[in-house]
């Protein structure tokens, strides 16, 4: 095999839906909406959804006035599933080899012993493979009616997904899969020929950005330590070659490499998108690796999606993302510690609880610890895992005056020993009734690249599907457009979810499991999930 090779993992065959072994022989269910606000044909399913919203005026002395709304949108969903490639930054790293040996031991049913019994591949972790949405209710029994997230519209099968991607480092994934030290020997052993084949392509380096002690590391690289239109081009190429080679129709990148530091804003830098073309022509310091390849993608028409922390999305590639209408998505992995914390803060404040601090403490062993263990890639890490419970606090105006918020404190350290089974403890301090206090204490193991790695199928899986869905103000003049080029829908899978300009960001986890479900269901001519049940209330 030629050195830097991309070896595809996908097929043109296989299994509808991933359960096991069962998956094997496995056809998914189907549902059809019997509505006049639906219409399907082979190429598209077609639906008219009504959004009903509350409109609030709020007069000086702080009355409301609420007024529900009502706007009719059309929507369109392309049925054909695409041939689909994942190209991973990173891609020799934790996450990237825990990806690409799950999904080759769920295409072939992999069962390997460990030292508690036999296991078999399977996509847990995952909300698109591993979780299910209330369809309605049975028209005999009642019951409520469940489906597979992935049977609710004509999704990407993992299984199908053919990987690739860039690593500073020329290992190749057997032996990048060994040094991260995530997976069982028994499993490594069955699928440890296909990894060998597999050999990043060489990427770009710009030590300023990553810590110093990944330099050795750093031993496949393209040319330069600054930006560079050259650099562009390149990963422009790659994905085209990628593309070409693998005779797919989409192809979805993934940021999942090393924690970069902040980049600074800086006016006539990186503040527009004409000013950050030239600054990286010019090859300005200031300008990321990330952002580079995000600006490849966006020029490329590629969806870009950051997995990391850094604000890989300066203005000016928001700016130029928007101007080429093509997809985004970030920031950084929401897999374990962060997830809970949302998941707990949203509890605690609906309920009334005034949560007065949050303590988190972390350490780890991987190769993320090592580079966290640097003090400007830490601090790109902090801000992420600081603001996740900003919009809750400021949901409560019962709880929290203006400006009043938690004290929190994040806290990472780099422990080898741990490997990738991450120490996550936290302290929940909390006011309660008439001035007493709850205290609530969490030890959470997250062995990290195998939360993770489910985020990765999941995000390249949704953000994909948001390609093929375009809607419209019934009776606006003009066609179908796009949604916007910021993909909030994925911020379920993200700890710093990024919005639209001039848009709220939602970190409660249950609200934005909430809008990916209902804004899926509205493709179908669905309402929202209710859970008011007034069919067993009203006899």
């Amino acid at each position: 095999m030629a050195p830097h090779a991309q070896v595809s993992t996908g097929s043109s065959n296989g299994p509808t839906q991933a359960n096991g072994h069962d998956q094997a022989n496995a056809k998914a269910a189907t549902f059809v909406v019997r509505s006049p606000n639906v219409s399907y044909t082979d190429d598209e399913i077609k639906s008219k959804y009504t959004y009903r919203t509350t409109s609030v005026e709020t007069d000086v002395d702080g009355n409301h006035v609420a007024t529900p709304k009502e706007v009719l949108y059309d929507f369109k969903v392309d049925r054909k599933v695409p041939k689909l490639g994942m190209m991973l930054v990173g891609w020799g790293g934790n996450n990237g080899t825990t990806v690409t040996a799950g999904i080759l031991a769920n295409r072939r049913r992999l069962v390997w012993d460990t030292k508690e019994g036999p296991r078999e591949a399977n996509y847990y972790g995952s909300v698109v493979m591993g979780s299910t949405m209330k369809l309605g209710t049975d028209a005999k029994t009642s019951k409520e009616v469940n489906i597979p997230f992935h049977n609710v519209l004509p999704m990407v099968h993992p299984d199908h997904l053919v990987i690739g991607g860039w690593d500073i480092s020329s290992m190749n994934l057997a032996k990048a899969m060994d040094r991260a030290q995530v997976l069982e020997p028994t499993l490594k052993a069955q699928v440890r020929k296909e990894m060998a084949e597999m050999v990043p392509l060489p990427s770009i380096y710009y030590p300023d950005f990553i810590a110093a002690n990944q330099e050795d590391r750093a031993d496949n690289l393209l040319e330069g330590s600054r930006a560079s239109t050259a650099h562009v081009e390149k990963l422009r190429q790659d994905i085209r070659d990628f593309k070409a080679g693998n005779d797919l129709d989409k192809v979805i990148v993934m940021w999942t490499a090393n924690t970069e530091r902040y980049a600074d804003i800086v006016p006539g830098v990186n503040d527009t998108a004409d000013n950050l073309l030239a600054s990286i022509d010019r090859g300005h310091d200031e300008v990321s690796p990330s952002t580079v390849f995000a600006v490849a993608c966006i020029l490329e028409k590629t969806p870009f999606i950051n997995g990391s922390p850094q604000n890989t999305f300066v203005p000016g590639a928001l700016e130029l993302a928007e101007r080429h209408d093509s997809f985004i998505g970030g920031d950084d992995f929401k897999s374990g510690q962060t997830k809970m914390k949302s998941a707990l803060v949203d509890f605690l404040i609906n309920a009334g609880i005034k949560l007065t601090s949050i303590a988190s403490y972390n350490h780890l062993g991987n190769n993320d610890g090592k580079n966290l263990s640097s003090q400007k890639q830490f601090r790109s890490k902090e801000i992420s895992k600081s603001n996740v419970v900003d919009d809750m606090v400021e949901a409560n105006t019962v709880l929290y005056k203006k400006g009043e918020h938690p004290d929190h404190c994040v806290v990472i350290k780099y422990m080898p020993a741990v490997a990738d089974n991450k120490r996550a403890l936290d302290e929940y301090y909390a006011e309660i009734f008439l001035g007493g206090h709850q205290t609530i204490s969490l030890f959470n193991i997250c062995e990290d690249s195998l939360l993770a790695s489910p985020l990765i199928i999941d995000l390249v899986i949704l953000a994909e599907m948001m390609t093929r869905i375009q809607w419209k103000s019934s009776g606006a003049e003009g066609g179908y457009k796009n949604f916007h080029s910021v993909l909030s829908v994925l911020s379920y899978m993200l700890k710093a979810p990024m919005t639209p300009p001039g848009t709220p960001v939602v970190n409660s986890l249950a609200k934005q499991r909430a809008a990916l479900t209902n804004i899926f269901r509205a493709c179908v001519g669905l309402e929202p999930e209710s859970d008011m049940t007034l069919e067993h209330k009203l006899f």
